[in-house]
């Protein structure tokens, strides 16, 4: 059996129930799950895409919200910015495409905050379409299965798209799902460090297992970087105090939430420079209440 059969057999036994797979999940809850799992765990975002699919079922129930709905909506799912994009994205919609999501790549890659993965993403998995949807896990299965080396490049290449996109079926329902297939693999299976090689469906037809599982000591190594103490970190210290009550902040409320005054106003200039804050007065300081200019 060829590699695509494998992977859609494993996938029919073994894929996750997640919420925006369903049938009938629809276009908009998809796209927002797409946007929320960028370097995002799929634990951490199941709560909030609840939420906001609960709250705001269509485009143009999250346009009619302000901006600041929606990041205190996201509260500590990170990256606070796809928040303010998802907004901005739900008011083009409504504008250009009367509140439905397009079916087309370039209408998609129009929209704020949808780039070339994201647009490819909701047309396979939202429209059944036949697209290569290229991420971080899907490269590295790619790499390994096909090319014979253990890691990807840093970034998406072209080569990558060509190298998913000869694995696709030309049954345009089934290269949706071995889409969704390779993903699968790739988070669960597939992994970075201690891939599960005895698990794998394709370990018998792998390029990488075939070699011996070489490692590629040209890889750079990867260092974790703490997160705690971080400009990221602060940024969602001061971003928690503001979602937690409706009424602007006085600047004294900022200034104890960290001690090192320095990296806390560069944290504070950062989210100002972003419009995830706005100032209220001379000393006070809120979510956007308003709608992001275009």
């Amino acid at each position: 059996m060829d590699l695509g059969t494998l992977l859609l057999d494993w996938y029919a036994r073994e894929a996750r129930d997640l919420p925006w797979r369903h049938p009938d999940a629809g276009p908009w809850p998809i796209l927002i799950s797409e946007v929320m799992l960028q370097q995002t765990p799929v634990h951490r975002v199941l709560p909030v895409w609840h939420e906001w699919v609960e709250r705001w079922p269509t485009p143009a129930d999250l346009a009619a919200s302000s901006a600041g709905d929606a990041i205190r909506a996201w509260g500590r799912l990170g990256y606070p910015r796809r928040a303010m994009r998802l907004h901005a994205c739900a008011q083009a919609l409504v504008e250009r495409h009367g509140g439905v999501v397009p079916q087309r790549l370039d209408q998609l890659l129009a929209l704020p905050g949808v780039g070339d993965y994201t647009a490819r993403a909701v047309l396979a998995f939202a429209f059944g379409q036949r697209h290569p949807v290229v991420d971080v896990n899907v490269r590295r299965v790619a790499a390994r299965a096909v090319t014979g080396v253990a890691e990807p490049g840093p970034a998406t290449t072209p080569a990558d798209m060509a190298i998913v996109e000869a694995l696709l079926p030309t049954e345009i329902a089934d290269a949706a799902k071995l889409s969704a297939a390779l993903m699968e693999l790739g988070a669960v299976t597939c992994v970075a460090r201690n891939p599960r090689c005895g698990d794998c469906p394709i370990a018998g037809v792998c390029a990488w297992r075939a070699a011996g599982s070489p490692v590629d000591e040209q890889a750079p190594r990867r260092r974790t970087q703490k997160y705690e103490g971080t400009d990221r970190y602060v940024r969602g210290l001061i971003l928690a105090e503001l979602r937690a009550v409706p009424d602007p902040v006085p600047a004294s409320r900022v200034d104890v939430l960290w001690h090192l005054p320095e990296q806390r106003e560069r944290a504070l200039a950062s989210l100002l420079a972003d419009g995830l804050v706005t100032r209220h007065g001379v000393s006070h300081y809120t979510l956007p209440s308003g709608f992001p200019q275009r």
